[in-house]
């Protein structure tokens, strides 16, 4: 039997909880936060001028604020040396560490004897806002991930698959997951001057390479009354946002940043999500709407097609604005077809990306690197639970 001792676990490498920005943050304080109901003590690393948190604790879940170099290209990792050196000295049984780009640095806390993991995300080499010498710097941090850390975290079979045949690296397979939630009142909608089911959402950073230009051009084409809701913004990037705004017409609105109450409304009433980005990984966002029981359009590229298995709609990456533009107009034309991908949406959540059975899986991984025994994969451990043989990775 593996050891059920109380483990102090650190999370490092995002901005903070509570979660107001991105994936990670919603991953660190969905799996804090119930790593902490089983007994577990668990810190996580805010970034001091993203998240002002006033309390010592976020669902339980120990809160270390500490300063960053707040630019593009060195918030990351300065946040993330500061924070691996203060987890040197605070006693961690494991270090949990998000983005590839850290690592350089997932080798220090095993100096001391705690055991270390990687979540290496997408593919961020390929994002539009490294410059060349950031582009190489991912791709390099790839190869060296399998070297700093004790185990290595794919959060798609895509990505796992592209580790081993490309860089020789074994990795576990890990999803993010979702809640099911809905808010069924629209009150509040109406500060937007939008109507339930009459809007198309997306949700996410404005940043190129989620394709959001894309999405602008191709619903511009589409002749309906429905608008065109974009949830969301990003920090250094104010000439591509100027770019989107050019391209808007006027059914589309710019809300900005949205958390809380305002996000799950607008989330609960979109007639259609969209999701236009082409780079592999999985997108929190995506989960997000399917666990709201929206109607998601997603591209086709593996990891989305992945995501949304038999419960969404794709369209063609080779002729990525003409078949956006085509599937959109179907979608808008169909509300059935709509309404019968809502239907499937909060299955696809419930029955894979379930907040409870990847926390219980995250709480047998750190257990099996703890007493050095070989990882399960996730979907041998949900089929049959707690499995005493595995067919995975070997932990070092």
């Amino acid at each position: 039997m593996l050891s059920k001792k109380a483990l102090s676990i650190a999370l490092v490498g995002s901005r903070g909880i509570p979660a107001c920005y991105s994936g990670f943050e919603t991953f660190y304080e969905e799996l804090g936060a119930r790593l902490v109901e089983k007994g577990h003590k668990v810190t996580c690393y805010n970034r001091s001028h993203f998240q002002n948190v006033a309390s010592e604790a976020v669902r339980g879940v120990r809160i270390v604020s500490l300063p960053s170099i707040a630019t593009k290209h060195l918030d990351t990792i300065t946040h993330t040396t500061l924070s691996t050196l203060h987890a040197l000295f605070a006693n961690y049984d494991i270090v949990y560490f998000c983005i590839v780009g850290n690592s350089p640095l997932v080798w220090i806390p095993r100096m001391r004897g705690a055991k270390t993991l990687l979540n290496v995300d997408g593919e961020d080499w390929a994002r539009e806002k490294w410059g060349w010498f950031a582009g190489r710097y991912q791709k390099w941090c790839e190869r060296i991930a399998r070297r700093t850390a004790n185990t290595v975290i794919a959060d798609a079979h895509v990505i796992q698959e592209r580790y081993a045949r490309d860089l020789n690296t074994q990795t576990v397979f890990v999803p993010y997951g979702a809640n099911i939630r809905r808010t069924e009142s629209s009150r509040g909608l109406e500060r937007w001057g939008l109507t339930s089911r009459e809007y198309i959402l997306y949700v996410g950073r404005l940043v190129p390479e989620n394709g959001v230009h894309r999405l602008l051009r191709a619903f511009r084409q589409i002749e309906t009354d429905k608008r065109l809701v974009i949830v969301g913004d990003a920090p250094f990037s104010s000439a591509y946002k100027k770019q989107l705004r050019d391209l808007a017409d006027d059914r589309t609105l710019f809300t900005g940043y949205a958390f809380g109450g305002d996000y799950e409304v607008l989330s609960s009433h979109a007639y259609v999500y969209v999701q236009p980005s082409e780079i592999e990984g999985t997108r929190p966002a995506l989960l997000d709407q399917l666990g709201f029981g929206n109607c998601v359009l997603v591209s086709a590229n593996k990891a989305n097609r992945e995501v949304i298995g038999q419960c969404g709609i794709s369209f063609d990456i080779e002729n990525a604005e003409s078949s956006l533009c085509e599937s959109l107009r179907a979608l808008v034309n169909s509300p059935q077809d709509v309404a019968d991908a809502r239907a499937r949406a909060r299955q696809r959540i419930e029955s894979y990306y379930n907040w409870d059975w990847i926390s219980d899986f995250y709480e047998d991984l750190f257990m099996r690197v703890i007493d050095h025994r070989p990882a399960v994969s996730y979907d041998e451990f949900i089929q049959v639970g707690d499995p005493v043989q595995s067919t995975a990775v070997e932990m070092r």
